[in-house]
C-alpha cells in the first residue's frame, strides 16, 4: 500500500494547497416539539472533503474524486491531510498520468515515504 498526499491548485491564491480536516463535523439535531441535546462528531471521507472544495480550488472536485477512485481511496490520514492509498508504484504513476491528462498541473501527488 502506498500513500500519496493531494495537492490541488488554489483558486485564490494558485498556490499548490492540501484541504485537511481540523475538526471532525459535529452533527446535531433540532426537534419540532422539544430540546433535543444529542450530538455527534464525524469525520468526513476523503471524496466528502473534496466535494466541499468545489470554487476554492481550480478544478472540478466531483471530476477528481471520479479519476481518484478509479485508482485508489481517498481518505483524511490521520493528521487530518487527504492522502490517497493506491496498491502499488505502478497504480500511483498510472494516477498521477490521468491526473496530469485531466487537470494538467492543477492537481498532484507527493508520495509519503514509509514509516511517516
Amino acid at each position: 500500500m502506498i500513500r500519496a498526499r493531494v495537492w490541488f491548485r488554489c483558486a485564490a491564491v494558485h498556490d499548490p494547497v492540501m484541504p485537511i480536516l481540523v475538526e471532525p463535523a459535529v452533527i446535531g439535531w433540532k426537534g419540532m416539539n422539544r430540546r433535543i441535546d444529542l450530538t455527534i462528531e464525524r469525520e468526513f471521507t476523503g471524496p466528502e472533503l473534496v466535494a466541499r472544495m468545489k470554487g476554492w480550488i481550480t478544478i472540478d472536485p466531483k471530476q477528481a474524486v471520479e479519476v481518484f477512485q478509479r485508482h485508489g481511496r481517498l481518505k483524511c490520514f490521520e493528521t487530518g491531510e487527504l492522502v490517497v492509498e493506491v496498491e502499488d508504484e505502478e497504480a500511483l504513476a498510472a494516477l498521477q498520468a490521468d491526473l496530469t491528462a485531466a487537470f494538467r498541473d492543477q492537481c498532484h501527488l507527493e508520495p509519503i515515504p514509509k514509516g511517516c
